[in-house]
């Protein structure tokens, strides 16, 4: 058995590096046009090129999207574009457009090509169709179930790699090919600016009776339709990999920088434990589901690995968020049980925290003393975001997370 890449998701140039402490292999990120999460920070052509530089210094890949279906208006600046990936020289240029993988192979010849799932990849045909192109990996459809995968790493003997989503949103179209967005704003979901109308709550009005509105809910016999659950797959680790999967794939280029160290680590820690010993990794699947649960999310299904998910296995009756933990801030420069924190939410002297670290369990720490830059001593931390000189209760370390713990 191969092991797996893990994939993480970044949509700056601080959650790169953090991706890649906490066990990510690889980590996709976004130009500043051109890839699908146009409203993430992304990164112009210098922090591309410190997040390369920084990934490959730790022994990790980075790729790149490029993964919009493009109209004409779209085709010079993609040109340019390319043009410009060829020179920073990523891991791979992630793409669904053929017209775009075509430019892409011409202008950028020592990139490798990966195919998005945006292209809606679910048969073994088009795996074929694309490594007859010159791509070296395409990435699965949502839509597949775990036997679907595994006949298209038999049919293509392995000659092709297989990369598929094991965390993350879910789309309630083929693939993310959603036009919802476009309908009701005005912004296209496949130019990258998705307004995820499927999150949103709906009621419903009678013509001849505006103002009076009635709730669509689920109950026995349907139907939330827009309501995904979120994809969680660590406790089908073995079935993923004995389908020949290549590369596990987390979504989240908007998620915080919590979001992607707490996914991160979980499926390191699971993924070593399977190919150390695979009871050992049974012995600790309720570990994994506590340690994944501590950061925001909708309730957790297998999205459509076990076959089309009925309202059990993907929809539910509310649209809100499950926050186990609030991400208050990183460390960035330690020195004992100092450390300067950027701050991302409220935190008070005197309060108990968690802090979390590659690698490590999560212990809890007291927060003894906050200065601002000028040395002024503060008895919280209010917004603005800044930087502040924090003093705990025991040492810390470049790269821990500060956290409140769940209630």
């Amino acid at each position: 058995m191969r092991k797996p890449e893990l994939l993480a998701p970044a949509g700056n140039l601080d959650i790169l590096k953090t991706a890649v402490m906490y066990g990510a292999d690889a980590v996709y990120i976004g130009g500043e046009m051109y890839g699908l999460r146009a409203n993430a920070k992304n990164f112009d052509r210098p922090r591309m090129e410190e997040g390369i530089s920084f990934a490959h210094e730790h022994g990790a890949k980075v790729y790149v999207t490029a993964n919009i279906i493009a109209h004409n208006r779209d085709i010079d600046g993609i040109e340019a574009y390319l043009k410009e990936l060829a020179e920073i020289k990523p891991d791979a240029i992630l793409v669904a457009d053929p017209g775009i993988f075509m430019m892409a192979k011409e202008l950028c010849p020592n990139v490798d090509l990966h195919i998005s799932t945006q292209a809606n990849n679910v048969n073994y045909k088009t795996y074929e169709f694309w490594k007859a192109q010159g791509a070296t990996r395409v990435v699965t459809g949502r839509e597949l179930s775990i036997a679907e995968i595994s006949e298209i790493h038999d049919k293509t003997k392995g000659s092709i790699e297989i990369e598929s989503f094991i965390h993350g949103a879910m789309c309630i179209s083929y693939s993310g090919r959603c036009l919802l967005s476009a309908y009701m704003t005005g912004r296209e979901a496949n130019l990258g600016a998705c307004t995820h109308p499927c999150r949103w709550k709906y009621a419903l009005m009678e013509e001849t009776r505006p103002g009076e509105f009635f709730p669509v809910f689920e109950n026995e016999r349907g139907t939330f339709i827009m309501n995904s659950k979120d994809l969680c797959m660590i406790e089908h680790i073995p079935e993923l990999v004995a389908a020949g999967v290549d590369s596990f794939k987390i979504e989240g280029r908007m998620k915080p920088a919590l979001y992607v160290a707490v996914i991160s680590s979980v499926y390191r820690e699971a993924i070593d434990d399977f190919f150390k010993d695979p009871f050992l990794y049974e012995s600790k699947k309720e570990k994994y589901r506590h340690d994944i649960s501590m950061c925001s999310h909708r309730p957790f299904g297998t999205g459509f690995y076990f076959g089309k998910p009925g309202t059990e296995g993907q929809l539910y009756d509310e649209s809100t968020y499950d926050r186990d933990a609030v991400y208050l801030g990183t460390v960035e420069d330690a020195d004992n049980d100092r450390g300067v924190i950027y701050q991302k939410n409220k935190f008070f002297a005197g309060e108990e925290i968690e802090l979390m670290r590659p690698f490590t369990d999560v212990k809890k720490v007291k927060v003894l003393e906050i200065r601002d830059d000028d040395g002024n001593l503060m008895e919280s931390c209010p917004h603005p975001l800044q930087k502040l000189n924090v003093k705990f209760s025991e040492p810390v370390e470049n790269w821990d997370i500060i956290r409140r713990p769940a209630e």
